[in-house]
């Protein structure tokens, strides 16, 4: 019988509101993944993460105008990290106009992540990024 990863799940959730600033986020996001040794084990996935919910909180707050809730949930086969905002409008990867001055976050994301899903809910949306953990250490 497969194992049900949800039943070993940990998490972890911020309000953001627009005047904390994405600094907050980053440096929330990275102390939870320094507590799990990712920055021993996967620097750079600690950096991939950090960047993503740099992209999705900024998202939040310049695109929905809205505050931003940041929910990390790690089971035994991802790291999730999602971001829901008061929008419900989904957003789509688009291809950027080569002078526009953005456009690329949710191709960011597509780049960094494992997988990513964005689904409308009852308040607004939830984007969610999915970052598979480093292997055990392995000891000799």
């Amino acid at each position: 019988m497969a194992r049900d990863p949800s039943l070993r799940a940990v998490g972890w959730a911020r309000a953001l509101p627009i005047s904390s600033g994405v600094k907050t986020a980053r440096d929330w996001t990275r102390e939870h993944l320094v507590a799990l040794g990712w920055d021993r084990t996967a620097p750079d996935l600690v950096d991939a993460v950090v960047l993503a919910v740099s992209e999705l909180v900024t998202n939040a707050h310049v695109h929905a105008r809205s505050d931003a809730q940041l929910i990390l949930t790690r089971d035994e086969e991802c790291l999730h990290v999602t971001v829901h905002d008061a929008s419900s409008r989904v957003p789509e990867p688009r291809r950027p106009d080569d002078g526009a001055l953005g456009g690329r976050g949710m191709l960011l994301i597509d780049a960094l992540a494992d997988d990513w899903q964005a689904r409308s809910c009852p308040r607004g949306k939830d984007v969610t990024a999915c970052f598979r953990p480093p292997p055990p250490l392995r000891t000799s």
